[in-house]
């Protein structure tokens, strides 16, 4: 067990003891947050994408109860509790703590798997607002404890993820696609090819960029997340309305060459930016391929390249470096003006997840690191500037 990991069930583990004094033996979970290297915004329009669970992660220990989720937390130190007599949705619970944890919990009782209640003390290294993919973390952590503790482990890390995305969809509310769960539970550096939603083909990959000389890492911007729930909906449903143009439900089921025949016509019909939209899908989802490809060669100059390219297309055609309704904010903009001038030519940026507000993602040469750090936390703040590794093994309960 790593220092930092230890360090965190050790507080945990006296915290819960002092909360709950006649509480039993703990059991101990984690489960990572994520960087997506490419396939941005491809996953709901079922694309590909390449990403990585990183070493920041949520913890808690963990003791079962019959009728209820208790979870004290420590990063919003208040407890959320949860009455399971009812697991349909609440529209007064969406965006909330509770909704995921209700949600994980009705998804287990809906695909026919044995749950029940437990009390919680958590903390996370995954930043909320950070673009790492706090709620992914969250929800794919409840579904490790759920399924330790009731089911001996038998469900596969790729069905936690998919009851994530679903209490993240159904009862949180957000309409995001599978990718940020599927790199949580799975560990290491993957691609997922999600054709087929139900049954993604994933791989994993081998590659340590610090080995290649650099340095991954995120900065965050603290731009608010706030009220952006919209704009990520609206990306997802300006490609669901092309792709139902032709029929489809979703872009991936779309003849790529069959929209740009219709592409006058096409112009007519939809907004510009819908199918700016469409061109960044079929392009990133083409470049995801082509930065495996890169990677599997050994070709990082030309993984960096396609880097570089994922970020522009996501500005250009993708539009969500910055929220319309926000035009006088603009920290992604400004974070990757910035670190294109101070890298000059070198590595690579992009804006990171979600986007329109965030995080943006670099790779600066490791020689280079602190000076990097030191120009862009001069702008953003102390802190904002976070190096990530990769974490190799899955979400699940610790023995150790």
């Amino acid at each position: 067990m790593n220092k930092e990991r230890q360090a965190a069930f050790e507080r945990l583990t006296k915290w819960y003891k002092e909360t709950y004094p006649s509480g039993g033996t703990v059991r101990k979970f984690t489960a990572p947050g994520r960087t997506e290297l490419g396939g941005n915004h491809t996953d709901h329009n079922h694309g590909k994408v390449l990403a990585a669970a990183v070493q920041l992660e949520a913890a808690a220990v963990v003791e079962p109860l019959k009728d209820r989720i208790e979870v004290r937390s420590g990063g919003w130190d208040q407890t959320f509790v949860v009455d399971l007599a009812d697991l349909s949705p609440r529209k007064d619970e969406e965006g909330t703590t509770q909704a995921l944890l209700r949600g994980v919990t009705a998804e287990f009782a809906k695909r026919g798997h044995r749950w029940g209640g437990f009390r919680a003390c958590v903390e996370s290294s995954v930043l909320g607002g950070s673009g790492l993919s706090s709620s992914a973390a969250f929800e794919v952590l409840t579904g490790a404890i759920l399924n330790s503790l009731y089911n001996d482990g038998s469900l596969q890390p790729a069905e936690l993820a998919m009851i994530g995305q679903v209490a993240e969809n159904v009862h949180f509310g957000k309409p995001c696609g599978l990718m940020d769960q599927m790199a949580s539970a799975l560990g290491g550096i993957i691609t997922i090819d999600f054709q087929k939603p139900s049954a993604p083909v994933v791989r994993k990959l081998n590659v340590d960029f610090a080995s290649e000389g650099w340095s991954l890492c995120i900065v965050n911007t603290k731009g608010s997340h706030a009220d952006l729930t919209p704009d990520y909906a609206a990306i997802k449903g300006e490609m669901n309305q092309v792709a139902q143009h032709f029929g489809k439900s979703v872009l991936r089921d779309v003849a790529e060459q069959a929209f740009y025949d219709e592409l006058a016509s096409l112009s007519s019909r939809f907004s510009h930016r819908a199918l700016l939209r469409s061109i960044h899908f079929f392009e990133e989802n083409h470049r995801v391929d082509a930065m495996v490809a890169a990677l599997d060669a050994g070709r990082i100059d030309a993984y960096l390249k396609l880097v570089n390219a994922s970020g522009r297309s996501s500005a250009q055609y993708l539009q969500n470096t910055y929220a319309p309704s926000r035009l006088a904010e603009q920290p992604i903009p400004l974070a990757l003006a910035l670190t294109e001038r101070f890298l000059n030519g070198e590595g690579a940026c992009r804006v990171h997840g979600g986007g329109f507000a965030g995080t943006i993602q670099a790779y600066v040469p490791l020689n280079r690191h602190r000076e990097y750090a030191k120009t862009m936390e001069a702008v953003f703040g102390p802190g904002s500037v976070i190096e990530l590794s990769v974490r190799q093994e899955i979400a699940g309960e610790t023995k150790e």
